[in-house]
């Protein structure tokens, strides 16, 4: 790994020798400038507005423009008689809580590597030493012509360091903010709570450019004389919101599509939602007919009609169960009885119901006697 600068840390009396190297690796894709009539390079050269003439290297110095537009030039004597001791130091001024450091004054980042063998065991040490206090380390150093804030802190076995902006250079936030007012549902946080729970997390690992391995592929396609494969364009947004509620809603459908969840859980949600319910995940909701439920109602009505039928019937059947319903041989004989006294008076029913047959008999024979006499007669 290259290293970009050579100093040391310097750990209150301590002094670890170290050489900074970049933490990160830039994958972008670099153009050059064309004359588009001829595919010629076009470049940049300096020149010297008064002599209206290139300048080289060796005759380009610094200077510092004054409010009216003049120039005061500034050599590298009067840079090198400013007090910087932080010129070849990572000079630690505190150790703090990470909590402490906002993301938004976070820069570069660099690692840390030892430079030398002597420098292994106070490098150790102090990475040890912010790893068990879960803390970060303050420093000041100086890159590239001047004094800077940075962060160490341990990533694995290496010290890592950020560089910070400065107090200062933070822009407030209350610029950025809505000049309006905006007053927020619950219904409406609760839908957006419910993309994000669907969105769920990520691996990191897993995330890529996809725009630089497009322009890659396009690349590699004209080097090799053939088209490149068209892409296909994402669906781009209008920019302006019609419906909130509606925009969550879609969003938390189509984020569930892309997740391979079943389209029932929408609509059981959809059908929870308008009966006062939430639905069940994996149901479709089940939709009746009008006609259909009225069909359903009288069915039911007359079934309920019949069942109290049923049970007024069943009642003195009840109670009679009941009645009869005992234990040991009191309940037995009573039940005896009571068929006895039910045979004998069906008994009774049927004897009188013949002796009015018989007599309903002899009135009619009467009746034939007198109707023969009164012939004779006549």
């Amino acid at each position: 790994m290259q290293s970009i600068w050579n100093g040391a840390i310097s750990f209150g009396l301590v002094s670890i020798p170290v050489k900074l190297a970049n933490a990160t690796v830039s994958h972008a894709v670099s153009f050059r400038q064309i004359h588009t009539e001829d595919g010629g390079r076009i470049r940049y050269r300096k020149v010297c507005e008064l002599e209206e003439k290139e300048v080289p290297s060796s005759e380009i110095g610094k200077g510092f423009e004054d409010a009216d537009g003049s120039i005061i030039p500034i050599t590298e004597e009067d840079l090198a008689s400013l007090p910087l001791p932080t010129t070849r130091t990572i000079d630690i001024v505190a150790f703090v809580e990470s909590e402490r450091i906002d993301p938004l004054q976070m820069g570069n980042a660099y690692y840390l590597m030892v430079n030398g063998a002597p420098a292994a065991k106070p490098y150790a040490l102090l990475r040890e030493a912010l790893r068990r206090s879960e803390r970060v380390a303050i420093a000041k150093f100086a890159l590239r012509g001047r004094e800077r804030l940075g962060m160490l802190r341990v990533v694995d076995e290496v010290i890592a360091m950020h560089t910070l902006h400065w107090p200062d250079e933070i822009r407030s936030p209350e610029e950025a903010a809505p000049e309006t007012d905006v007053t927020v549902r619950d219904a409406e946080l609760d839908l957006a709570d419910a993309l994000m729970d669907t969105l769920g997390d990520v691996d990191l690992d897993s995330l890529h450019d996809d725009y630089r391995e497009a322009v890659e592929e396009m690349v590699t396609a004209k080097v090799e004389g053939r088209e490149p494969a068209p892409e296909k364009e994402p669906a781009q947004g209008e920019g302006t919101v019609i419906d909130l509620m509606s925009a969550l809603e879609s969003s938390v459908r189509e984020a569930k599509r892309s997740r391979g969840e079943g389209e029932g859980e929408d609509a059981g949600k959809k059908g929870g939602e308008n009966g006062g319910e939430s639905g069940e995940k994996g149901k479709d909701a089940e939709v009746t007919s009008l006609s259909s439920r009225r069909r359903t109602g009288t069915r039911a009505t007359s079934s309920t009609g019949s069942g109290s039928g049923a049970k007024k019937k069943s009642a003195p059947a009840r109670k009679k169960a009941a009645g009869g319903s005992g234990s040991g041989k009191s309940a037995a004989s009573s039940s005896r009885g009571k068929s006895g006294s039910g045979r004998s008076s069906t008994a009774k029913k049927t004897a009188s119901s013949g002796s009015g047959t018989k007599k309903t008999a002899s009135s009619s024979t009467t009746k034939k006697k007198t109707a023969s006499a009164r012939k004779r007669s006549a």
